[in-house]
């Protein structure tokens, strides 16, 4: 059992750097989009990014997740390299009618939106770069279905070299700004599909097969649905505040996101990544069960931890990374949206269930549902509470799709998760942050100091409320003593 879940936290680790690569750039250069673009500019930004992210991710089909699914299938292996062909041709020819479409329109969606000979040249760079993020987006499954960790990684890092050399000279010599941002994007995206493509190649053969295309679009379908719901679910919100409120409002949104977007980068996603392949070789065999809900509770002690530490400091790293006071109350939405992404990160193990008995369909419902409450939230708080109303609305959004999850996918596959270890992290962090705003008026060395140890505090104070089992003493212990003959 430990085996198989080194196992997941090891290939969680290496995708957690290519991840990094696909998903830095937007904190490694904020100190120099907030020194040379508006805030009212990084909001439009901020709407131009989601529409790139929720596009991609609705036009790939969910087909890069029946891949995986299809994959380790039994009575599929032999059929591998003629679905990769089927699934690229179909996405290639949806991605090319997508774009033929939308170069058209472009003039008539852009004078929707005020400046529209600007947003016309930025949707036509939007489009193309979907276009090669969908292919692209294919190919990282299938090195996730081989587990190539090591490569996807790679691969990612190079892209986030490139992208991150073209934004400084875009922006900072250049000087042109949310266009120069997307130049970088695209080159990035291409970059990525033209380096994965002659692998890729070798894994198919020519042969279109209509019979599996129903299959994976059967599976993939209501993904699409899942995925639409799920990106308006989490980023909706920047679309109903400039529609209350303005692109002032949307910047600093946007950025408080960012911040809080970090314990999704380094962590959510790239255990997400790594956990389905895994979970579908381990379905059926001796142990899954306990497998994943183990799993569940190392992962969420891991979120609850690291997001103590990135709610503790928002404040301070907001005033480093953003060079303008304007920006500087994005702060005070970052606690409220890590909460909402630790219910994220546990509603996606609750989500195996129903992957696993191939009932996608009712993810797609669940996500719907929470969507619907998340948009009715929004215009209920934003126009009162502004930002902070979508902060709010969003945690309220995620809490309810985490228990909808649990109790729909135990319908079809009960997995005995550690729900009370689980509440006892949720009141314990939520307590610590509670002590930690105490500080908010001491100088800043005690202040930082008296944080710190709050956090070191949390999984010892765990340990009288009897949250860890024997051997995983045991195991520690045992880990102690050969870190210091190490050492």
């Amino acid at each position: 059992m430990l085996n198989k879940i080194k196992n997941t936290l090891k290939h969680s680790t290496i995708y957690s750097f290519g991840n990094i690569a696909t998903k830095l750039i937007g904190i490694v250069l904020l100190p120099l989009y907030t020194k040379h673009i508006a805030v009212a500019e990084y909001g439009i930004l901020g709407i131009l990014e989601i529409t790139i992210m929720i596009l991609s991710q609705i036009l790939i089909l969910g087909q890069s997740q029946a891949y995986l699914r299809f994959h380790d299938w039994k009575g599929y292996q032999e059929k591998r390299k003629s679905t990769l062909f089927t699934i690229f041709i179909t996405l290639f020819c949806v991605g090319l009618l997508f774009n033929l479409i939308g170069q058209s329109s472009v003039t008539k969606l852009s004078s929707l939106f005020s400046k529209p000979p600007e947003l016309a040249v930025y949707f036509n760079l939007c489009f193309y770069i979907i276009f090669f993020r969908i292919l692209s987006n294919l190919f990282l499954s299938v090195l996730r279905a081989k587990e190539r960790s090591v490569f996807y990684a790679t691969v990612n890092i190079v892209k986030l070299a490139i992208v991150l050399c073209l934004n400084i000279y875009f922006v900072a010599f250049a000087k042109i700004g949310v266009k120069g941002i997307l130049y970088s994007y695209l080159i990035g995206d291409g970059f990525l599909f033209i380096t994965l493509l002659p692998g890729m190649i070798r894994e198919m053969v020519p042969k279109f097969d209509s019979k599996i295309l129903q299959l994976t679009l059967t599976f993939g379908f209501p993904l699409i649905f899942t995925s639409l719901a799920g990106n308006f679910l989490s980023m909706g919100d920047r679309y109903i505040l400039k529609l209350l409120v303005d692109y002032n409002e949307v910047g600093l949104y946007s950025l408080g996101y960012k911040v809080a977007g970090v314990l999704n980068m380094f962590l959510i996603q790239s255990f997400s990544l790594a956990l389905l392949p895994i979970a579908y070789k381990m379905y059926g065999q001796k142990g899954d069960k306990r497998y994943y809900s183990k799993m569940q509770t190392y992962f969420l002690f891991i979120l609850f931890w690291a997001g103590l530490g990135l709610a503790f400091f928002s404040k301070e790293i907001i005033k480093v990374l953003a060079l303008n006071a304007n920006y500087w109350d994005a702060y005070q939405v970052v606690p409220l949206i890590i909460l909402a992404y630790i219910f994220m990160g546990a509603r996606s193990v609750q989500n195996l269930g129903l992957y696993l008995k191939n009932k996608t369909k009712y993810i797609a419902y669940n996500t719907i549902l929470a969507a619907v409450l998340n948009i009715g939230l929004n215009f209920l708080l934003i126009p009162k509470y502004k930002m902070m109303g979508a902060a709010l609305a969003t945690v309220i959004s995620f809490v309810v799709l985490y228990f909808v999850t649990y109790f729909v996918a135990n319908r079809f596959y009960k997995i005995p998760y550690e729900n009370m270890k689980l509440l006892k992290m949720l009141v314990l962090a939520i307590i610590l942050f509670f002590f930690s705003t105490l500080t908010a008026d001491f100088n800043i060395l005690p202040r930082i100091l008296i944080k710190i140890a709050i956090i070191i505090a949390f999984p010892l104070i765990l340990y009288p409320m009897n949250f860890y089992e024997p051997i995983e003493i045991l195991r520690m212990k045992q880990s102690w003593k050969k870190w210091r003959k190490f050492k």
